[in-house]
């Protein structure tokens, strides 16, 4: 109970100290934006880093801790609950995918259906133990031997302390969106953080005591969650009200989970426009959903939940150092703010924040140094590793825009004479002869090449195109090796290098009446369009040719 209360207060001044970044930044962008504008740059890449990191993990524990709430009363479904945890995220990708956000209406009934079973629960185990009728404690499959624990030193509190801690995840999720909410947005955004912390802290608390003074004990194999041998302890198990704690549970967590496709999305769209993400997830679908944050935040969240076979408690560890190091980041830039501005209030906003910093600040160092060989080492590595890639992709955008923008004063277009164009010929058909016509048209200097496998099928299609009477020059490359597109680029490299002018080259491609038949060719246009895609000094064009396409190609 100490712990729990000591969990509690820390709750108590992140909330206090969260309402003070509402209020500051009402169009949301939470710790990245405050600590970007009072750290500068760097330290608001170290907290974007460390929410990106933790609404992945936020996704995952959430996924996990649902499958185990339902594999509680369930129990033979506890082997697959990794196949299980990836459907489910799965599952809410596709949702998310589909447009579904934050809607009040859809999250309220499991919301509150949720809360009414946690305090139902809290008043009749609070009444069992008020009237004498102590409920009796219910073994776990898997229950901790008591001679093989550690004792209670300070460590131990500590990371107790610590792993409580992670229920404060979440809290700053509200501050990051703080534009989602109906006017007023600021007062709606702050009467939700506080009614959450309120609802959280009753719950929290009351859970507590009542493991506590039954004497349930956790189970080691998780095959059972405490809050399932609670409600057995207390009701009774098979009860319907037992599957309803248990199903509510599961569905808010489920709600958790989503918390992370509707936050991960955002921020990436945030840094994306201010050049620090590829800007792919700044992309808004034809419903409005960032598909490529959701898209990725989801195989993210499948990878990790693979990588530790979906266990909460191995999941846990890596838990609460990114969003306390966002707390610390935020409440310490607000500090700055205030010093700087100097607006009414801000001695009291000093030590609201000030004090704040100093708490999550402590609980950051608790978190890093007990979790630290229980899997906490891998996110302080990945941190930096994140802030450094941030950085390089905003330093990558920089340099292009440097080398695109146009200087000052008048532009004058540049005249180029006319290219060299060539156009590679594998047979010919009538998808050829487009080509070699809209070549023509393009510049006088047209050049044919055709790649040929043998001396004999040379010949023979030198003699071809003399029929044909085609006015076109045609180079023959002959490859024994039935290699097509080294050759043509060897060819090409010869042509620029004894031709200064820019190198166009023509390709002529098939388009087939229905999508699944495009699996039915080979492709060589597709693959030497890649190739010479990095190809300096060199424009392709694509001529395609259709069915449709029945105009006389020998007219001009």
């Amino acid at each position: 109970m100490p712990i729990a209360l000591a969990v509690v207060f820390v709750l108590a001044i992140v909330v206090l100290s969260e309402s003070r970044v509402i209020r500051a930044y009402p169009n949301g962008g939470g710790s990245y934006l405050v600590a970007r504008e009072n750290h500068g740059v760097i330290a608001g890449l170290v907290a974007a880093s460390a929410l990106l990191i933790d609404y992945v993990l936020t996704v995952a524990v959430s996924t996990a801790a649902g499958v185990a709430a339902i594999s509680s009363f369930m129990p033979e479904l506890h082997s697959q609950r990794v196949e299980i945890g990836v459907g489910l995220i799965a599952l809410l990708a596709i949702a998310n995918l589909r447009g579904v956000r934050e809607a009040g209406v859809l999250f309220a009934a499991p919301t509150y259906a949720y809360m009414a079973a946690m305090f139902a629960l809290i008043a009749y185990g609070l009444y069992r133990i008020s009237t004498g009728d102590l409920p009796a404690a219910v073994t776990p499959p898997d229950p901790f031997d008591p001679a093989g624990t550690a004792p209670l030193g300070i460590l131990l509190v500590l990371r107790a302390f610590a792993s409580g801690s992670v229920g404060l995840t979440g809290s700053e999720a509200i501050a990051n969106g703080v534009p989602s909410f109906r006017r007023p947005e600021t007062r709606n955004a702050v009467i939700t953080l506080v009614l959450m912390g309120t609802i959280f802290a009753t719950i929290f608390i009351g859970l507590t005591f009542l493991v506590t003074r039954i004497g349930i004990q956790p189970d080691q194999s998780e095959t059972e969650t405490l809050n399932s041998m609670l409600t057995r302890s207390v009701v009774g198990g098979g009860t319907p009200f037992y599957l309803f704690v248990q199903l509510s549970t599961a569905v808010i967590l489920l709600l958790a989970a989503n918390t992370g496709f509707t936050g991960f999305p955002r921020l990436a769209s945030v840094l994306a426009n201010d050049r620090f993400m590829p800007r792919h997830f700044a992309d808004v679908g034809s419903r409005l959903a960032f598909s490529t944050g959701i898209a990725s935040l989801a195989a993210l969240a499948g990878v990790i939940l693979i990588a530790f076979d979906g266990s909460v408690n191995k999941l846990v560890p890596l838990y609460t150092i990114g969003v306390f190091l966002a707390f610390t980041l935020s409440q310490s830039g607000l500090v700055r703010r205030w010093w700087h501005l100097r607006n009414p209030g801000w001695r009291a906003s000093i030590v609201i924040n000030g004090f704040g910093t100093v708490v999550t600040g402590t609980v950051l160092l608790v978190v890093a140094i007990t979790k630290f060989t229980l899997g906490a080492w891998m996110v302080l590595i990945l941190l930096p590793v994140l802030v450094a890639l941030l950085y390089a992709v905003n330093r990558h955008y920089r340099t292009v825009q440097d080398a695109l923008v146009l200087s000052g004063g008048e532009q004058r277009i540049p005249v180029f004479g006319a290219p060299v164009v060539i156009v590679p010929v594998a047979r010919l058909d009538r998808a050829a002869i487009q080509a070699l016509a809209f070549a023509r048209s393009v510049s006088p200097n047209v050049k044919a090449v055709h790649i040929s496998t043998s001396r004999e099928s040379a010949d023979e299609f030198r003699a071809r195109w003399r029929r044909l009477g085609i006015e076109i020059p045609l180079d023959v490359v002959e490859s024994p090796f039935r290699s097509l597109v080294p050759p043509l680029l060897r060819y090409i490299d010869a042509i620029d290098k004894s031709d200064d002018r820019p190198i166009t080259v023509v390709v002529s491609e098939f388009v087939p009446r229905h999508w699944w038949e495009w699996l039915l060719h080979s492709q060589t246009a597709f693959r030497l369009k890649a190739a010479l895609l990095f190809r300096p000094n060199t424009i392709v064009v694509d001529v395609p040719y259709h069915f449709s396409d029945t105009a006389d190609l020998t007219r001009g």
